[in-house]
């Protein structure tokens, strides 16, 4: 586990191997523990807020963002100088934990930052051993 306790990237272990992979180089993440919550916060340089998108399924929040860019220069006489396209897209899973639900979490988009605050849970105790009779 890298980030807390109960706090799991699918993909650190899939792509440990000691260098930076595409997916995880394209989305940078700081989660850190403030009061009661968890706040990430996700580097998403060039992308808009309506390229971003969060799903929550089965105790896995996914963080995907994809972007098609057109960019065209023209001169004074409105000859095209130069044209530059870009398609992009990257995404990351994190596990956080079952028994969240959409509203538990919190998303705010700003300077191509994304940040998520959602609240920690205590995890479930686990209830003394007892033995069992055999008869």
């Amino acid at each position: 586990m890298r980030f807390l306790p109960g706090f799991y990237d699918v993909f650190d272990d899939m792509f440990d191997d000691g260098w930076m992979s595409p997916s995880t180089n394209a989305m940078q993440c700081d989660i850190k523990e403030v009061d009661n919550n968890y706040e990430m916060n996700i580097a998403l340089p060039g992308y808009k807020k309506e390229d971003i998108s969060l799903d929550l399924t089965d105790g896995y929040l996914t963080v995907s963002a994809n972007t098609n860019q057109d960019k065209e220069e023209k001169d004074k006489n409105g000859k095209v100088i130069r044209s530059e396209r870009y398609t992009g897209s990257c995404s990351r899973k994190f596990y956080v934990g079952e028994g969240y639900k959409e509203e538990d979490f919190t998303a705010k988009f700003e300077n191509g930052e994304l940040m998520i605050t959602f609240p920690k849970t205590e995890p479930e105790k686990i209830e003394e051993k007892k033995p069992i009779m055999i008869e």
